[in-house]
C-alpha cells in the first residue's frame, strides 16, 4: 500500500471534499483525485463517492478511515517519541479497554489513579467494547490494560495476566412508585416482580440466575441490557427492579431517583485488570492496581 495515497484519502475524508483537502495539502484537486483513485484500485473498492459539492465515505471508506486514523495517530506519536524536541513534556499515552458490562462509575474509580502518576503527563485513551474484542486488541498491543468484570480464561490463547482489582456486593433498586406494588419482604417480593437484568453474556447475570434459582424466585423479566446506564435509566422510570453494585448506592439513588430494595452479600461482582505483564512495570497500571487493592471496592 502506498501510504502517501492513504494520507490523501484520509485528508479528503476529514475535509469533506477534494478541493478543500487540496487547499490544505497544497495539491491540485486533479492530482489528489488521481492519487485516491490509485488507492481505490489497489484495494479493489470505492472509498469515496460524490455527494453534492463534496464527497462522502462508502462503507468500505468508513472502514479504511478508521484504520487510517490509527495509522497516522501512531505516526505522530512515533515522531514525538523519537524527536529530541518532543522529549521535554512528552505525555504518556495509556490505552485502556473497558468491558461494556463494567459500570461507568466503577471504571472511573478504578482508572482515576492513573491520571495522578508522579512526574508523568498521562493521556488516558479509553475504548469500550465487548470483552473478547478488547482481549484481541490487547494481544496485538493496541491496549495497555483491559478492565472487566470477569477474569480472562486460559482458553483464550492471549498471552496476558489477570490482576484482581476489587469486589463489591450487589444491591437491588426500585422506583418509589413501583415499590407499593410488591408484596412481602425482600427477597421474597422479587417473585413475580418486573425485573430489568444484565445481558446474558454478563458474568454477573449468570450469578444472578443461580441466586434466583437457589431462592426459588421467578421474577418477570422485562428487559435485558448490555449497557448498565441504560438499564438504570429504565429502572429509574419505574419499569422494573434492577441490580447494581452496592458501592454505588448513593450515586444510583441520587441520579435515578430510586430506593434500595435490599442488599445481597452473597452476590459478589469482581473487577479485574488484564495486562500483558505478569510483573507490573507500566506506571499507570501499577497506580491502578496499588490504589484498588489499598482501598478495595467491597461494601
Amino acid at each position: 500500500m502506498n501510504f502517501k495515497h492513504l494520507h490523501y484519502f484520509w485528508a479528503a475524508a476529514k475535509a469533506g471534499g477534494i478541493v478543500r483537502a487540496g487547499q490544505q495539502l497544497h495539491v491540485t484537486p486533479h492530482t489528489l483525485s488521481a492519487q485516491i483513485k490509485l488507492l481505490e484500485e489497489s484495494l479493489g473498492c470505492r472509498l469515496l463517492q460524490k455527494s453534492g459539492r463534496g464527497v462522502e465515505l462508502t462503507a468500505e471508506g468508513r472502514t479504511a478511515l478508521s484504520y487510517a486514523d490509527q495509522i497516522f495517530s501512531l505516526g505522530a506519536e512515533l515522531e514525538a517519541a523519537v524527536s529530541s524536541k518532543g522529549k521535554a513534556g512528552r505525555s504518556l499515552h495509556f490505552r485502556v479497554g473497558i468491558a461494556d458490562s463494567v459500570p461507568k462509575a466503577i471504571a472511573y474509580r478504578l482508572l482515576e489513579p492513573a491520571l495522578g502518576v508522579p512526574q508523568q503527563q498521562v493521556r488516558l485513551i479509553c475504548h469500550e467494547g465487548n470483552f473478547r474484542d478488547l482481549l484481541a486488541q490487547l494481544s496485538v498491543h493496541r491496549l495497555d490494560l483491559v478492565v472487566a468484570d470477569e477474569a480472562m480464561s486460559k482458553q483464550t490463547g492471549v498471552k496476558a495476566f489477570n490482576h484482581t482489582l476489587g469486589t463489591t456486593a450487589m444491591s437491588f433498586f426500585i422506583a418509589p412508585e413501583l415499590k407499593s406494588v410488591l408484596k412481602g419482604p425482600f427477597p421474597d417480593c422479587l417473585d413475580g416482580a418486573p425485573m430489568l437484568v444484565q445481558g446474558s453474556a454478563s458474568a454477573m447475570r449468570q450469578r444472578l440466575d443461580l441466586w434466583l434459582a437457589e431462592h426459588r424466585l421467578r421474577p418477570r423479566l422485562i428487559g435485558e441490557f448490555d449497557d448498565a446506564a441504560l438499564l438504570k435509566a429504565f429502572g429509574g422510570e419505574g419499569r422494573g427492579v434492577f441490580m447494581s453494585p452496592s458501592v454505588l448506592e448513593e450515586e444510583t439513588c441520587a441520579q435515578y431517583g430510586v430506593e434500595v430494595l435490599g442488599r445481597v452479600p452473597d452476590l459478589i461482582e469482581e473487577f479485574f485488570g488484564i495486562s500483558p505483564e505478569r510483573r507490573i512495570t507500566h506506571p499507570c497500571v501499577a497506580a491502578i492496581t496499588h490504589t484498588a487493592r489499598a482501598k478495595f471496592l467491597r461494601k
